[in-house]
Parts: structure tokens; C-alpha cells; sequence
């Protein structure tokens, strides 16, 4: 069978692909800031914003949308009260996530369409949601470009960048609201609570064979293409879910880049 010959294939590979171009451009200074905990975060409080959606009658991405950028600010707001212990906000939020989805998801009357939303899902997207998450992935591209040199400095040198003058603060609440976009809009394809690890798995593969930032960016992409790609492939020709299957593709690339590297730097001696 030609899978795209089927309308939902067509739309989750439109999906795929957008999602593999603007989850690198979080992903990667989320690695580098060693914020990746704030992607689990998040995750978890767009899994409670669809819950809620599906709850109250509204889109489920378009509510995990709205909470996860309320989510992500407090996170902000939060870190500035523990300026040494900035992980308590995430926990915290963490924790809000959980909270809500466990509430919420025991009132949800059709529970095979919140569960679509936990390892995504390459039937159920809809033309709304396709729309939403090419608008929203626009977005995101733009604003990550024209901040790029201010996100590189900051990834590397927070402080650095402060004392040359550049608003630090205005910025990590912009890429705070980019982050929350990009899991969220995330959310129907690979799946809630696979969506952090889809951030730092192409980053990771991408580190381990690029020496510059934005060598590793374009390869970022490329990996994230190649899991989403084969992954909604697999999922569709075995019934498995997509999210599963990527990122466990995408952790057996990994290993294998790993494992070639050692084994290079053996014989080498």
C-alpha cells in the first residue's frame, strides 16, 4: 500500500515535518543551558492543557497551547524567587502538570482520543490542527532567526551576555513561550510524554558528529527529520504508536553513532 495515498498520512507527515524543523530550535539551547527537565515540564502540563480542552469543549492542541505558555512564564517568574535552586520551579510546574491530567483525564468521556495524545497519534490530526501547527511553527522559525546570535550568547554565557546588553531576561521569556509552543503543537504526533525526549535526542546524535553550533543545529534538523520520517513510517505499516517508534529509533541511532566513535578512536591507536 502507498501510505500517502491516505489523506492522514499526507497531513502527519506535513505535521512531522514542521515539528523536526522547530524542535531543534528550542532543543538546542535547551540542551546547552542544561534546561532539558523544563521540556519534561511542559509536557506534562500539555498532556493537563488537552485534558482540559477536551473537557471544556475546546481544541485540545489550541488548550495545551494556552497552559503551556501560562505554564512556561510562571516557570520564569518562578526561578527569579529561588535564584539558586531554579529546578524547584520546574518540579513545580512538573507537578501542576501531572495534577491536572490526572483530574482532568477522569473526565474525559471519549478516552481513546486523550489517550491518542500520550504517544501520538498519525490518524487523528485534523485540517485545524494542521493549519495551527504550520501557523505556530512560522512563528517560532521567525522569531528563532531573528534572535539567533542573542540565543547563541545566552546558551553559552548567560552572564556574558547580560554584561554586553543584551536583555537577557526579555529573551529567556520569549524562548520560555517558544518552548511551550513547539511541545505543545508536538503533542499529536509523537506524543505528550515523548515530546522531551524528541528535544534532546537529535540534539544529542547531532553534538556527537558536529564541532559548531550551527553545524549542529542543521544537523539537529536532519536527525529529527529522519525519526519522524521512518518512525511515522514504521508506525503505519505496524500499528505501532508514532511517538514510541521514533524515539526509540532515534535512541538506537544514538548508541550505534556512540558505539562507531569509540570503536574508531580504538582502532586509531
Amino acid at each position: 500500500m502507498n501510505m500517502f495515498s491516505y489523506d492522514f498520512m499526507q497531513r502527519a507527515f506535513i505535521v512531522s515535518i514542521f515539528i523536526s524543523v522547530i524542535i531543534p530550535c528550542v532543543g538546542l539551547v535547551v540542551v546547552l543551558k542544561r534546561l532539558a527537565t523544563t521540556g519534561e515540564a511542559l509536557s506534562h502540563v500539555s498532556l493537563g492543557g488537552v485534558a482540559v480542552g477536551l473537557v471544556m469543549g475546546m481544541n485540545p492542541i489550541l488548550a495545551a497551547v494556552i497552559l503551556s505558555i501560562a505554564a512556561a512564564l510562571t516557570i520564569e517568574y518562578m526561578r527569579k524567587a529561588f535564584p539558586r535552586f531554579s529546578d524547584i520551579a520546574t518540579n513545580v510546574i512538573l507537578s501542576l502538570g501531572v495534577g491536572l491530567a490526572a483530574i482532568f483525564s477522569g473526565l474525559v468521556s471519549n478516552t481513546a482520543n486523550f489517550n491518542n495524545f500520550l504517544f501520538g497519534s498519525i490518524i487523528a490530526i485534523t485540517d485545524f490542527e494542521l493549519y495551527l501547527v504550520i501557523g505556530l511553527s512560522a512563528v517560532v522559525i521567525v522569531v528563532s532567526l531573528l534572535l539567533y546570535n542573542e540565543l547563541f550568547f545566552i546558551a553559552f554565557d548567560e552572564e556574558g551576555a547580560m554584561l554586553s546588553g543584551i536583555p537577557v531576561n526579555r529573551i529567556n521569556v520569549v524562548f520560555s513561550v517558544l518552548t511551550a509552543v513547539v511541545v505543545s503543537v508536538s503533542a499529536r504526533t509523537v506524543g505528550a510524554l515523548v515530546v522531551s525526549s524528541l528535544i534532546v535526542i537529535p540534539i544529542a546524535c547531532a553534538m556527537m558528529v558536529s564541532k559548531s553550533y550551527k553545524k549542529t543545529m542543521i544537523m539537529s534538523v536532519v536527525f529529527a527529520m529522519l525519526f519522524t520520517a521512518l518512525g511515522l513510517t514504521i508506525a503505519f505499516y505496524t500499528g505501532a504508536k508514532p511517538g514510541g517508534t521514533i524515539v526509540l529509533f532515534g535512541v538506537g541511532v544514538l548508541l550505534a553513532i556512540i558505539v562507531i566513535k569509540r570503536l574508531k578512536k580504538t582502532w586509531q591507536r
